[in-house]
């Protein structure tokens, strides 16, 4: 028995499983301490199931307050930016092409220094620990309370981000560090924009942490709960409170893993329709393909796991003008429920266009009695378009694959789409996400440059490998249950050596109750 929970901007889902089977799902209101919405959902989940709290073996929670608090310039610390790499990449201060409004919330507090290694490990510059210990004391001074530290090339060689980071924490006990290593991945500015955010998040992951410990107490559930992260496996929440970066955009991701399980498809298309947007991703192997280029988060350019998604502007609240030839990428939102016309608002929705339809039985279908048929037709046309050509944009080959339908939202597509083999609408869809949460995977991933002179391709791709499979049992893996399920080679052509870039992702189940 294991709960998904995930917090929306929105609604709060929990669904309630035992093993692959749904017990309970339903949805909540997500309030502003995140606790009470979260308690208001359980108690509603074991409430509707009729299971007591004991026997609950683990909880799982994915959450978008990390993603809202940078997107809305809100909670964040004030960071000292520290780079290890002079004299390389003095023509790029940190923060450079961030938004200045993000930047500015974050204080501007930028530090270059002499240090860095070249991909092969060789040093750039040695370490300069007198200006660290000049830095550290200025940190005081400000009375800082978070700093990243970024080394070039510090995935192939961390050492010297681990010896600042050992002076950092001398010199001014108690700081919140973030270490670029741990978090990005090799491309340099994106991973020093990663470690830099994750900085600034420091106390909001506590927070929101304390928040879920204390919703579980509450309902005196005892087993332990984790987190869900982007790549759509599972954290601890000690881990989140280090890497609060890592749960970003796990929301679409739950809403694909569990859309991939409600379906029975490992290989699909999976179209997530909420009350704003719809995002449209790709399964393979059943978790959602992983973006190939930086990812933008709130104006800034950050290169960690993303799942590659394509949101557009239609949802269920989404405004629909010019007699249905146009749809959003406005929409109505949580106010759905007054300004909705079935609802009794004046704004004409997506949603009153489904019942005028007869297509859905939602609030008075005799407030949208009046829509002329050609409008309901043309706008019907128009959704069902907004998602054909979406799909079509986001497979990699012509050939049809199936659709999995989920999210609230997902009562606007009622015909077959042109670019499927076949649409498939799967019972519960409506908490596709909180599924996702519940059936999570723990995972590893390795992504490093390797120099394959005097040795051989085979040895190299077995030592990440293993690698990566240790991670993933380090994280709470059943070893016997870890597979591979991801694996890349980029030759770098410009570096010596016969270097390639390798990345390799594990994943297992998690041990439960061990």
């Amino acid at each position: 028995m294991r709960i998904g929970i995930d917090v929306g901007g929105t609604n709060t889902d929990a669904a309630l499983m035992d093993g692959l089977r749904v017990v309970a799902a339903c949805k909540s209101p997500t309030t502003a301490d995140v606790s009470s919405g979260v308690v208001s959902v359980l108690r509603e989940v074991l409430r509707l199931s009729g299971v007591d709290a004991g026997a609950i073996q683990a909880v799982m929670i994915g959450t978008t307050h990390f993603t809202n608090a940078v997107v809305e310039r809100r909670r964040l610390l004030q960071v000292a930016a520290i780079r290890l790499g002079l004299p390389a990449t003095r023509a790029l201060p940190p923060m450079t092409d961030w938004p200045d409004d993000l930047a500015t919330t974050l204080g501007r507090h930028r530090y270059m220094v002499r240090g860095g290694h070249e991909f092969d490990g060789r040093e750039i510059a040695p370490l300069d620990e007198r200006e660290i210990l000049r830095i550290a004391g200025e940190i005081r001074e400000k009375g800082l309370r978070a700093a990243s530290v970024t080394s070039v090339f510090s995935p192939v060689t961390p050492i010297m981000e681990q010896r600042a980071a050992e002076i950092l924490r001398e010199e001014v006990p108690g700081i919140a560090l973030s270490l670029s290593h741990e978090i990005g991945r090799v491309g340099f500015l994106e991973r020093e924009n990663a470690a830099i955010m994750n900085a600034c998040l420091a106390d909001l992951s506590r927070h929101v942490v304390a928040s879920f410990r204390q919703a579980l107490r509450d309902m005196a559930i005892t087993a332990p709960f984790f987190i869900s992260q982007n790549d759509g496996t599972l954290m601890t929440p000690e881990h989140v409170e280090r890497y609060p970066v890592l749960t970003f955009a796990s929301g679409p991701t739950n809403s694909m893993r569990g859309a991939a399980m409600l379906a029975g498809e490992k290989e699909a298309m999976v179209v997530d329709i909420g009350g704003t947007t719809s995002d449209v991703g790709m399964l393979m192997q059943g978790f959602p393909r992983e973006s190939a280029v930086a990812v933008d988060i709130g104006g800034v350019r950050t290169n960690f796991r993303m799942p590659d998604v394509l949101a557009i502007g239609l949802g269920g609240g989404s405004r629909v003008r010019d007699e249905g030839r146009r749809i959003g990428p406005d929409s109505v939102g949580y106010e759905i429920t007054s300004k909705a016309l079935v609802f009794g608002g004046d704004t004409l929705t997506t949603t009153d266009i489904v019942v005028a339809a007869g297509l859905e039985d939602i609030g008075d279908r005799s407030r949208v009695a009046h829509i002329p048929a050609a409008t309901v037709n043309a706008a019907l046309d128009t959704m069902h378009r907004m998602v054909d050509e979406a799909v079509d944009r986001m497979k990699t080959s012509a050939e049809p694959l199936p659709v999995v339908l989920v999210g609230g939202g997902s009562i606007l597509v009622s015909r077959d789409l042109p670019s499927a083999s076949r649409v498939i609408r799967p019972e519960n869809a409506s908490v596709a996400n909180a599924i996702g949460a519940a059936i999570a995977q723990v995972g590893g991933e390795v992504d490093r440059i390797y120099s394959l002179e005097g040795t051989s391709r085979d040895a190299v791709l077995d030592g990440a490998k293993k690698e990566a499979a240790d991670h993933a049992v380090k994280a709470g893996a059943s070893a016997g249950s870890v597979k591979i399920v991801d694996i890349e080679e980029v030759p770098l052509a410009y570096l010596p050596g016969s270097a390639t870039r390798i990345r390799v992702k594990a994943v297992g189940d998690l041990v439960i109750g061990a």
